[in-house]
């Protein structure tokens, strides 16, 4: 299900942003090098009110506007990316400098998709705790969250009809459809995604809650009524 021409590696980074003024310049600056290498990055925003659309335009290679929604947002920006590897990338997040080397080695595996190990930027003791707890579970069940950067061959993507346009757990219900398809791709040189998240709400409370969510999501309750509690509890 590869791309003929996959072993160039080009690559579309897709990043779903909804009022990210304060952090998406300097997120984007951060990919300027990837830029230069001929692989291209589009901003999706979910209809900020503040300065996001305008800081993020020189930036980037193309912003797009589309209904607000993770699973929407990374759909939209599939849909007009041009290359044959995907990469979804929070705004917040920030990829390793072996990103490339990383992604030529996944091309020529026998691999469809993966994703990074995660570290948390907070420098407490918790946060080691949190990315390498995240990181064990990932590897264990084969599920990606967000914040681990997943990336995919655009022909599977497409094949599976891009991520399920649910309100919440988009993340971990593509996993589950893309481990029909291959094991993924672990990336152990780690991304970075900012702890302000876990900072601000507390790093055992946003644990519990994340839990408890996937429990019930697997037990079969709505990704609809889960976003309310998030939503709910996180304010």
């Amino acid at each position: 299900m590869k791309p003929a021409n996959a072993h160039s590696c080009p690559i579309s980074i897709v990043i779903p942003v909804w009022q990210e003024a304060n952090t998406i310049e300097a997120s984007l600056k951060r990919l300027a090098p990837l830029r230069h290498a001929g692989n291209e990055v589009l901003v999706v925003d979910g209809g900020s009110e503040d300065a996001t659309v305008r800081l993020a335009e020189p930036w980037c290679d193309h912003v797009l506007v589309s209904a607000k929604g993770r699973a929407v947002q990374m759909n939209a920006g599939a849909a007009v990316a041009k290359g044959d590897i995907l990469l979804f990338l929070h705004a917040d997040t920030r990829l390793p400098a072996t990103v490339l080397e990383e992604l030529k080695a996944f091309v020529a595996s026998d691999r469809q998709w993966g994703r990074f190990d995660v570290r948390l930027s907070g420098r407490r003791p918790v946060y080691h705790l949190i990315g390498w707890l995240i990181n064990w579970r990932s590897r264990l069940t084969g599920i990606a969250t967000g914040d681990q950067a997943l990336f995919v061959h655009r022909s599977v993507f497409e094949a599976l009809q891009g991520f399920p346009p649910i309100a919440l757990m988009e993340d971990v219900e593509m996993s589950t459809r893309l481990k029909t398809v291959s094991a993924p791709y672990c990336v152990a040189d780690p991304v970075e995604t900012d702890s302000r998240r876990w900072e601000q709400f507390g790093p055992w409370r946003t644990i519990w809650l994340m839990w408890r969510l996937r429990w019930r999501y697997w037990r079969g309750e709505s990704p609809e009524s889960l976003a309310r509690e998030y939503r709910s509890d996180v304010r």
